[in-house]
């Protein structure tokens, strides 16, 4: 037999056994999917070691699943013709003893087996039947959107009752008409609920911002987003930022630290973190690595690659690893400002951006102060006060705008 390992390297805290996607008895191929794990920050698939057919199954939808630990196991299909292997023999029964009654086995649906923690959670709290759901998420499952939407639905059926087995719900809050909607916390929530804690607990923030002209990179931008397209690559205004983070890096590289107890690391590759945004369920930060290797349109690639797989749910554990430095681009929501932008423990430093909009400023032209309309934004950088100190930070970001605010246009 081969045993189904949980991998050893894992992106998250805690990961647990999401959903299998083959049954006891399936024949499998090498490579082929066999079990969802998920933790913390992203899901992901376990293959197949081997083919052959799947034995047993040793951990269970929602079992803790610790590195190392063996999920179930596959083994050599069965010859044809070959009879299955018969029952152990039962103990005779005492003279004048009743029969045993053997109670049926009670088999869960194959839309309940498929469902994530998170949204069972959901399923229970709204009262949600999910064998009415259209599932949106991958492969036709239900995410806890779905049991949302449904919930929020007035045609919806009305959730039943509570049985005796179910506590009953406290009574409504009184003294408005809308009452109480209750959204259970999912892991990922509590994750960045726990590691948001813990860095604004063990780390001191500062923040500066710097105000950035974004006019050299809009015109670059305007000029070079067709022929980026042609070659596989979307031009965002992020691509720039990674850019000029790396540059900034080499005037204060102990932005480019991580934080340690006994020590301070700090790194010559520049592995750039993105925070993007799933809706409601949170966030992730997939990583660019070797930034300072890459050119422009090598980081445009990558960006556009990592950003449709972490919408679409498929980052792998590997694309979240490793991270030196993030950057938050909060103003796409809207936002000019936001301080603190909490560190990505054990990392040193985040870089926030705000919202690009045209302002009335004095610029001097020609040798005279002029009055002109400018695309600015608002750039801070958030750091670790036991690593760097104002000196650093205010050279960080200098570097960073003289970078945007000078981009060549045929570079």
């Amino acid at each position: 037999m081969t045993d189904i390992r949980v991998p050893n390297e894992q992106e998250g805290t805690k990961a647990i056994v999401r959903s299998w996607l083959k049954k006891v008895g399936d024949t499998v191929a090498l490579d082929e999917p066999l079990v969802e794990l998920e933790t913390d920050k992203v899901a992901q698939e376990v293959p197949a070691p081997a083919a052959g057919v799947l034995l047993e199954i040793l951990l269970n939808t929602d079992d803790e699943a610790l590195p190392g630990a063996i999920l179930g196991r596959l083994g050599e299909p069965q010859a044809p013709g070959a009879s299955s292997p018969a029952p152990p023999a039962a103990a005779p029964a005492a003279v004048g003893a009743p029969a045993p009654t053997v109670a049926a086995p009670v088999m869960a649906s194959s839309t309940e087996q498929r469902l994530s923690p998170a949204v069972r959670k959901a399923v229970k709290a709204y009262g949600v039947d999910p064998a009415t759901l259209t599932g949106t998420g991958r492969g036709g499952r239900i995410t806890r959107a779905d049991v949302e939407r449904r919930a929020q639905n007035p045609s919806a059926p009305l959730a039943s009752a509570p049985t005796l087995a179910e506590p009953a719900k406290p009574a409504p809050v009184s003294g408005g008409s809308n009452g109480v909607r209750t959204v259970p916390h999912d892991r990922m929530r509590l994750a960045i609920a726990q590691n948001m804690l813990n860095s604004v607990t063990v780390a001191p923030h500062v923040t500066a911002v710097f105000e950035c002209d974004f006019s050299a990179i809009m015109a670059h931008r305007r000029k070079h987003k067709p022929s980026f397209q042609q070659q596989g690559a979307d031009l965002t205004f992020t691509a720039y930022l990674i850019a000029a983070s790396a540059q900034a890096m080499r005037v204060a590289p102990t932005i480019n630290s991580r934080w340690f107890d006994d020590r301070l690391e700090i790194y010559e590759s520049v592995n750039v973190g993105i925070g993007t945004a799933l809706g409601d369920k949170g966030l992730v930060v997939p990583i660019v690595h070797s930034a300072q290797d890459l050119s422009l349109l090598g980081i445009a690639k990558r960006l556009t690659d990592m950003t449709k797989r972490a919408r679409d749910n498929r980052l792998k554990p590997e694309d979240m690893r490793g991270g030196t430095f993030t950057i938050s681009n909060h103003g796409v929501s809207g936002s000019l400002v936001a301080t603190p932008i909490i560190i990505n423990q054990p990392q040193s430093a985040i870089l926030g951006v705000g919202k690009l909009e045209k302002r009335v400023v004095v610029r001097e032209v020609d040798g005279s102060d002029a009055i002109v309309i400018r695309p600015l934004a608002y750039v801070s950088l958030t750091i670790d006060h036991r690593v760097v100190d104002g000196h650093q930070t205010n050279t960080w970001l200098s570097r960073f705008v003289e970078v945007l605010e000078t981009w060549p246009l045929d570079e």
